[in-house]
């Protein structure tokens, strides 16, 4: 499972460095040498940066290093993101991956603070493959399907193409064979519509792994017929592209097919041959041994014990680190033996056997253990964050509750003292009109019974005097006319018959003032009548004075519920930002909050004035 992931992932490097045909010491050479501007440095670094990744990873590191530093000083985020993405990469081969983590975080909150859709892709493939080596499926199918989804809308397809391959192979490790076919599928789709042989190849030879891997458990020979032609298809590809990797795996796949399913040992044999023939030229020890081993079965198959027994020893010595090949291997020494009458050998190996299966046993122990050592660590850790999560939440909520508990009770109390101070002002703006009416009904009362009266008496007994003294007794009566107006504006008499005869009476003494009644007439309180009429008094008065309209409307609806007072005049108007508020406004705007009425002013220079006063009745007198 290990290997298919390997070679799954592998495409990763050869495709970054694909075309660079740089000689190395020409560019170091260059890099201390020539005068270059920095970001001709920061080019050169990631040049030898990619010449030294396979070959030398700490001189590649060195590259790495002095070109990240030149791009930060530059302020070039985009090779910023590149070289935080190179130590990713050799981080990641030395097997360092919280330290290849950090650095591939770097690349990719750059390349998404620059919106480099291509850095940010890369960014995602390098943390997937980082999480596929530490058998970590689920993040690194993440990360290779967001990389996927950029190179797709990109229209990129040959990175599409090895995205692809890599998410088939997370799900092939998840024994989760029905994605991965669906993935390889579009791999192969893909390879096929752009003619990528290297795409092409590697999807035949997953899908072959696939159904390989099915025929042992259904439709054993349909399922190893499709197998087989992808294979043969991997197979004649990879020898077209010369990739002996492939080619050694692909054929000792042929092999088992031939040999496992279709009953045909001399062309398995001729696979196995073939495989051994590459895997000694490309000089890996793990695919030579897996090459012997394959052999080694075909000897047997055919009843060539010696040279079974020969090709496995050879594998024997070579390499037994894995446990599958290292068994496979013993056993076709101990079947060699015993068909050869070797019972010492067959016994020995047999040892060996039993000796390899024990250790694999007591290492597979040991790593259980671990796991949940680990395991139980790493819950015992969740388990405190969780619950040191949960307290913090906690006093975050009894923080925010005592905040928020605070701010109400400090707005109840502001509301509360705004409340009581409305209240004061109202009561006593109510008790300077109350007060304010008494003393006016009492000064007119005044006026009206006994200064009039007296005037009057003194011309009665002036007319009994003489006639020479007509003269006086016309200013007298002039004087009780002003007296009794006097009493009249400082406290109507009408008012006491209602609003309506009140303001009737009183628009009467002005020729362009016309006087309008709508709705239910009925007494309301004495002090909602008092603010009504001098309200209607104050704005007509303004209209005379200062309007210079020809014409004034005065009009007061009234029903069950409110009564509405409004003065319209056809005069010039004002501007209401430049108004003043003099102390007839003033008075006005108080009168009316007394009574927790509205008032609402409409004008324009040359457009006349439209005043309304709107009051609540609270009761109705009858």
């Amino acid at each position: 499972m290990k290997r298919e992931i390997f070679i799954g992932l592998m495409l990763l490097p050869v495709i970054s460095i694909a075309g660079q045909q740089n000689n190395t010491d020409s560019l170091v050479n260059a890099l201390n040498t020539r005068e270059l501007t920095n970001r001709e440095r920061i080019e050169l670094c990631s040049q030898l940066f990619d010449s030294y990744i396979l070959s030398d990873l700490e001189k590649a590191s060195i590259y790495a290093d002095r070109g990240l530093k030149l791009a930060e000083k530059e302020g070039d985020k985009t090779m910023a993101s590149k070289f935080n993405a190179s130590f990713g990469r050799i981080y990641n081969t030395k097997s360092s991956y919280d330290t290849a983590l950090v650095y591939w975080k770097k690349a990719l909150d750059l390349a998404v603070k620059i919106k480099d859709r291509e850095r940010e892709a890369s960014a995602y493939l390098g943390t997937g493959v980082l999480y596929a080596r530490q058998e970590k499926f689920i993040p690194a199918l993440d990360c290779f399907k967001s990389a996927l989804s950029i190179y797709e809308n990109a229209g990129r397809k040959q990175n599409s193409i090895v995205t692809m391959g890599n998410i088939a192979s997370m799900y092939r490790s998840m024994e989760n064979d029905e994605r991965a076919v669906f993935y390889l599928e579009k791999m192969k789709n893909a390879a096929e519509e752009t003619d990528d042989a290297y795409g092409k190849m590697k999807a035949y030879f997953d899908l072959g792994a696939v159904y390989h891997k099915r025929a042992a458990t259904e439709n054993r020979q349909e399922n190893a017929k499709r197998a087989l032609d992808y294979e043969l298809k991997a197979y004649d590809a990879a020898r077209s592209l010369g990739d002996k990797a492939h080619q050694i795996a692909t054929a000792q796949a042929l092999k088992a097919i031939y040999s496992n399913y279709l009953e045909d040992e001399d062309t398995a044999f001729r696979y196995a041959r073939e495989s051994l023939h590459a895997a000694r030229e490309f000089g890996d020890p793990k695919m030579l041994v897996a090459a012997l081993n394959a052999i080694s079965g075909s000897y047997y198959f055919q009843k060539r014990y010696k040279e079974a027994e020969a090709a496995a020893l050879e594998a024997w010595e070579t390499d037994t680190a894995d446990i599958n090949m290292g068994s496979d291997l013993l056993r076709t020494l101990i079947l060699s033996y015993t068909a050869m009458g070797n019972k010492a050998g067959a016994e020995l190996f047999f040892g060996k056997y039993r000796d390899l299966v024990r250790r694999h046993i007591d290492r597979t122990g040991r790593k259980t253990m671990a796991d949940m050592e680990v395991r139980y660590e790493t819950e015992k850790k969740e388990i405190r964050i969780a619950s040191l999560e949960k307290e913090r939440r906690l006093y975050v909520w009894i923080a925010l509750a005592g905040v928020l508990s605070v701010s109400a009770l400090a707005l109840v109390l502001w509301q509360t003292k705004r409340n009581a101070r409305k209240e004061r002002l109202l009561i006593a703006t109510r008790s300077v009109l109350d007060g304010e009416m008494k003393e006016r009904t009492r000064l007119a009362q005044d006026l009206h019974d006994r200064l009039s009266g007296n005037l009057s008496a003194v011309k009665i007994e002036l007319g009994s005097q003489a006639e020479f003294l007509q003269n006086v007794r016309d200013k007298l009566d002039k004087c009780i006319r002003e007296i009794r107006e006097t009493a009249h504006d400082i406290m109507p008499s009408s008012l006491r018959f209602g609003m309506k005869v009140a303001l009737e009476d009183f628009a009467a003494q002005f020729p362009n003032v016309k006087f309008h009644f709508f709705g239910e007439e009925k007494r309301i309180d004495t002090r909602m009548e008092y603010v009504v009429y001098c309200c209607a008094g104050e704005l007509v008065n303004n209209a005379v004075k200062h309007s210079g309209a020809k014409e004034i409307n005065l009009q007061l609806v009234q029903n069950g519920r409110y009564v509405t007072l409004t003065v319209s005049d056809d005069g010039c108007g004002y501007n209401e930002k430049n108004a003043l508020n003099g102390m007839g406004l003033t008075n006005i705007r108080n009168r009316v909050a007394s009574c927790n009425g509205k008032i609402d002013t409409s004008t324009s220079p040359g457009k006349g004035t439209e005043t309304t006063v709107e009051l609540k009745i609270e009761k109705s007198v009858w």
